[in-house]
């Protein structure tokens, strides 16, 4: 299958299964699993931290975070499309009894500086205490731009919020704009990076923060049953994540400029190119083309994407250009019909 409708569906590599087989392992709840140490160890210092967390997943992280920096009845800051407000089930409000207070996010994923001190609740009793302003990065397949990213921590650093960075792609922030991921993290309080979305890892994220909120956070994880026992295993991989398949990102940027390029000369759908900045592409089909009906079409010649008027179709390492060629040539047959 050619499968454009996540990087999260990319398989490990031969390298990292491997790795897997061959770790050394001990019980990570006693604090004892090596491979674990290790990784923990290397992330904190790849990305200027005192301390980082193994976790299962990106939800995970962003929740652990969220209620490592947030007391019961206290508020977050975060645009209307942020995946820890809009696609993590709730988790915030439902499990941390932390009110999410969504703001608009602009046409290049930010949030206005504006909008967020204008969300900022006075002292009073009547209010949510806010606490955090929340930011992704990137956000849609779009970077956020380091003047903005030193701009809203310094706001939040005046108003005194902490600031966490959903970081689930933030390598490919980091990697289109030719800078260290260290650069992109040095203005937030926390982060969460997702290993097994461009980076193939099988499972996996790292959360990052000082000695104390990692504390906290080991704390609900354990609350929240996310106490894992050999994850070795899984970080094995997780290193190779990190130290294999950063750089590698600008591929699957290439192939998304690729791939929208090819999409613009297509009638039927309607790509703007200038807005690809890294593995995503969003591809606006015509009135007369029917999603469901062409996604069935694909799916029969081995091709997977996800319905939708607006197609977002992902690159990642599993895609290649040859792939990327199968797939026009199959589209325009199936819009055809």
């Amino acid at each position: 299958m050619i499968d454009f409708r996540s990087d999260t569906v990319t398989q490990p590599t031969i390298a990292m299964r491997k790795a897997m087989a061959e770790a050394e392992v001990g019980d990570d709840v006693y604090g004892d699993d090596p491979t674990v140490n290790s990784l923990q160890g290397m992330a904190a210092e790849m990305f200027g931290f005192d301390a980082a967390l193994f976790v299962s997943s990106g939800t995970q992280a962003n929740l652990l975070a969220l209620m490592a920096h947030c007391d019961r009845g206290d508020e977050y800051l975060c645009g209307q499309q942020a995946h820890n407000y809009k696609f993590e089930g709730g988790g915030a409000a439902v499990l941390g009894s932390i009110q999410p207070q969504p703001l608009a996010n602009q046409a290049d994923g930010s949030i206005l500086l504006a909008d967020i001190k204008q969300a900022i609740k006075p002292d009073d009793i009547h209010f949510a205490r806010t606490r955090l302003l929340s930011l992704e990065n990137t956000i849609g397949g779009k970077v956020l731009p380091q003047d903005y990213l030193a701009q809203a921590q310094s706001l939040a650093f005046n108003k005194g919020l902490k600031i966490h960075l959903d970081g689930a792609r933030v390598a490919n922030a980091a990697v289109a704009q030719n800078v260290a991921i260290s650069d992109v993290t040095q203005y937030f309080d926390s982060v969460s990076v997702c290993l097994s979305k461009g980076l193939c890892a099988p499972v996996g994220s790292i959360l990052l923060g000082d000695e104390r909120l990692i504390h906290k956070a080991i704390r609900w994880r354990k609350m929240l049953g996310g106490g894992m026992r050999q994850a070795g295993i899984l970080a094995a991989a997780a290193k190779l994540a990190l130290l294999d398949q950063v750089e590698r990102l600008a591929e699957d940027h290439f192939h998304a400029q690729l791939l929208a390029e090819k999409l613009q000369q297509i009638d039927e759908i309607e790509v703007d190119v200038s807005e690809v900045q890294t593995n995503m592409v969003f591809a606006q089909l015509a009135d007369q083309v029917d999603p469901n009906k062409l996604v069935h079409s694909l799916l029969h010649k081995g091709i997977k994407v996800s319905p939708s008027k607006q197609l977002r179709l992902v690159t990642h390492a599993d895609i290649s250009r040859a792939d990327i060629d199968i797939f026009i040539e199959q589209l325009k047959i199936s819009l055809a019909r």
